[in-house]
């Protein structure tokens, strides 16, 4: 990759005036600061035309790579700091050749080249700050035989903070750093590790951004999901399948629903179990028929969304009204789907809830407790009171786990049908005495 990938117009604007700025070299000397061989070799390279500076670099380069980081472990101005990474950056663009040329420098001082660069990361300047997280992801992801945790995890907190920013161009060099090291199964599970990072990115497309950032986002999911943790418990704390369908169903670009359609592909390869009900009950296979009948200029697309069709078209051919049902429950979105509504389906399947230890009635109490969604609540405290009418010793059970409780609470809820089902299910929690587990 080159440098040049990971950038944005803030950041070229800034580069370029800082190109502009004079340093005051001879000061630092006269401070003893800089030696006279040092400030004799950067006043050759010190806003000077790119042509001269790529002359000196192509006959010298590991002198000026070593007097780069070493001049920026030295001096710490925030003008002086600025001119350097630049000078660092410029050495780079196009030319990942360079990178082991940087790296080498560790031979002199074992805190080079990383430790300088690290430091700056704490800098308030954001010109600062954001190129050097430019450099670092450049050596970082180009630098394949060493794996630096001590480096990464740094460089990981600072992409936290700025893939949360409300700033724009903080977020776009953020995500493009990502970009440019997922692509390293270390660097996946290290980020994965990150949760502000996926929060995030998470945030990001919930507040409909651009077919571009949609893309790079996307494909930081994607790259993301080729791990089987990430696959299996993405979806679970992220809820990203609905979220992802969302922003795949507005998608004007094709590349946006390509690298969406790879994500639910690799969920469902790593992870079936874990994620396949979840995209049923988002009604992800009558998306994917959907997919498959509009023409596509990449065949991997077609392909792609095929396969999904099949795992779900399968998975859902087996399923069975109960497990309709749980999926729903498990994936946190209910809805007034049919099973809701059917005595039939209650009769049948009421005292199911207790299985496992009451593992799905303690799903329907929590969400009566967490959701915000209206629709959520309504049709969760109505299951709590279809439950109770079929199934009467659980009165006591519902009681113990803050059901009855929190169904009282939603009597007195902002929404009207909310208020309904909580009063009928109440009705139903206080008709009869309990009987005893």
């Amino acid at each position: 990759m080159s440098a040049s990938l990971v950038s944005n117009p803030w950041l070229d604007e800034n580069t370029l005036k800082t190109r502009s700025k004079p340093v005051p070299w001879e000061g630092y000397q006269r401070a003893g600061l800089v030696t006279s061989e040092e400030l004799s070799l950067i006043k050759k390279v010190d806003r000077q035309p790119r042509a001269r500076t790529e002359s000196l670099l192509l006959s010298d380069g590991q002198s000026y790579a070593l007097l780069y980081v070493r001049l920026l472990k030295k001096l710490q101005r925030v003008d002086t700091m600025q001119c350097i990474l630049v000078l660092i950056g410029d050495a780079l663009i196009d030319h990942e050749e360079r990178i082991p040329l940087f790296l080498k420098a560790a031979e002199t001082d074992p805190e080079l080249p990383y430790g300088p660069l690290l430091r700056t990361l704490d800098t308030q300047d954001d010109f600062v700050q954001l190129k050097a997280t430019q450099i670092l992801t450049l050596m970082l992801s180009s630098d394949r035989a060493t794996f630096h945790l001590h480096v990464l995890q740094p460089l990981l907190v600072t992409l936290s903070s700025q893939v949360q920013s409300t700033t724009i161009y903080k977020r776009d060099v953020a995500v493009q750093c990502l970009e440019a090291l997922l692509p390293r199964s270390e660097c996946r599970r290290a980020v994965w590790g990150t949760p502000g990072i996926i929060s995030g990115l998470v945030d990001i497309l919930k507040h409909n951004p651009g077919p571009q950032m949609s893309y790079q986002v996307g494909f930081c999911f994607w790259l993301l999901t080729f791990e089987e943790e990430v696959a299996e418990q993405i979806n679970k704390k992220y809820d990203i399948i609905p979220l992802l369908i969302s922003v795949a169903q507005t998608a004007v670009k094709e590349k946006v629903i390509r690298v969406i359609v790879a994500t639910f592909r690799n969920l469902v390869t790593k992870a079936p179990s874990a994620n396949l009900p979840s995209m049923l009950v988002a009604q992800l296979l009558p998306f994917s028929k959907n997919l498959c009948s509009r023409k596509w200029s990449d065949d991997d697309v077609l392909e792609d969304v095929q396969f999904l069709r099949d795992e779900l078209r399968a998975r859902f051919d087996s399923l069975t009204t109960y497990d309709e049902y749980t999926s729903e429950l498990s994936s946190g979105h209910l809805s007034w789907t049919p099973v809701h509504e059917s005595e039939t389906f209650w009769k049948e399947n009421a005292v199911k809830l207790n299985d496992k230890g009451y593992q799905q009635l303690k799903t329907l109490v929590s969400l009566m407790q967490e959701s915000a969604d209206p629709i959520v609540l309504a049709v969760a405290v109505h299951d709590l009171g279809q439950y109770v009418k079929h199934y009467d010793r659980g009165k006591k059970i519902i009681t113990d786990l803050g059901g009855k409780e929190r169904a009282m609470q939603l009597m007195s809820h902002e929404n009207p049908d909310v208020r309904y089902q909580a009063l009928i299910s109440v009705q139903r929690l206080v008709s009869q005495p309990w009987v005893t587990v």
